[in-house]
């Protein structure tokens, strides 16, 4: 448990939550539903011929088959109708290399996808280390998603040879001794197949994941980035309009100045004029000559 602890706290499950361990898990998953419906699947289907002689008759007749549906090695015995005479009766059919094609890629892929989340858990940086997990992981993942395919409609089509063969219907039909007058013939019970159906259906889907995760894998190959369209490159932010008038203000040695206090206008210089200069109306003459001064002289 503190093992389990140490690789939970130190994020080592991070990749099953992305899409390529999360679809390698369900890989993992998808695969042995689909060996284990189909490599363990056992079914039987019963019949009964009656003779003319009730004592002759056998109203029972178990046949029973499974895989590798080497239905022509399964036998039976009917009564002959001829005293205590029984003949023996063999399926037809031989279906084993689609059903084993079909189970053996079905457990190769559990282990390869088993190795490959442990390779994602525990050695993603030498995963990772100059792309090479990648493009071997891609190759085998193309690879079983090919054999899915190959895998898949084989066994499909194996299937549903192997219904017509362990159909009772049609095992009654080949019997000798139902084509007799007196003799009858009937079905007792019909094999149950929907296990078979399930390992076609997950066969399928397991395609499915395999080819979908191609694309995953595909991208961790680095091969897509030669294709990337990379967004455009953002325009250069204009300046506001305050900094812009400060910066041409300062390039340009502009400044501007009041018309009023530094460059013209009304600007009187009492000081200068009035008490700084002597008035030139007082060296003229008028009214500011020392008149009486010179006259007190005089006297």
């Amino acid at each position: 448990m503190e093992v389990l602890n140490q690789v939970v706290a130190g994020g080592q499950f991070r990749m099953l939550k992305e899409p390529l361990g999360f679809l390698k898990l369900l890989e993992w998953l998808f695969a042995i539903f689909a060996f284990a419906t189909c490599g363990t699947y056992s079914g039987e289907f019963r019949l009964s011929v009656e003779c003319v002689n009730k004592s002759e008759s056998n109203l029972n007749i178990e046949v029973e088959f499974g895989y590798p549906f080497r239905l022509h090695q399964v036998y039976f015995d009917v009564p002959a109708c001829k005293g205590t005479e029984v003949q023996r009766v063999f399926l037809i059919g031989d279906y084993s290399s689609s059903a084993e094609f079909f189970v053996t890629i079905a457990v190769f892929a559990f282990l390869y996808s088993l190795a490959a989340t442990v390779v994602y858990l525990f050695m993603e940086n030498k995963y990772r280390e100059n792309n090479k997990g990648p493009m071997i992981d891609f190759a085998i993942t193309g690879i079983f998603a090919f054999m899915w395919l190959v895998s898949s409609c084989a066994w499909a089509k194996g299937l549903s040879d192997v219904k017509l063969a362990t159909d009772p219907d049609n095992v009654i039909e080949g019997l000798e001794v139902c084509k007799k007058e007196g003799n009858t013939c009937k079905e007792l019970k019909d094999p149950v197949i929907s296990g078979l159906n399930t390992s076609v259906v997950f066969g399928f889907l397991n395609l499915v994941l395999w080819t979908g995760n191609l694309w995953f894998v595909f991208k961790e190959t680095g091969w897509s980035a030669p294709f990337a369209k990379y967004p455009p490159a953002a325009p250069e932010k204009q300046p506001a309009p305050d900094a812009y008038a400060d910066s041409y203000n300062q390039g340009s040695g502009y400044v501007q100045q009041d018309s009023y206090g530094q460059q013209g206008g009304y600007q009187p210089e009492y000081n200068q004029q009035a008490y700084g200069q002597p008035d030139p109306y007082s060296q003229q003459g008028g009214y500011g000559q020392a008149a009486p001064t010179s006259f007190s002289n005089q006297m």
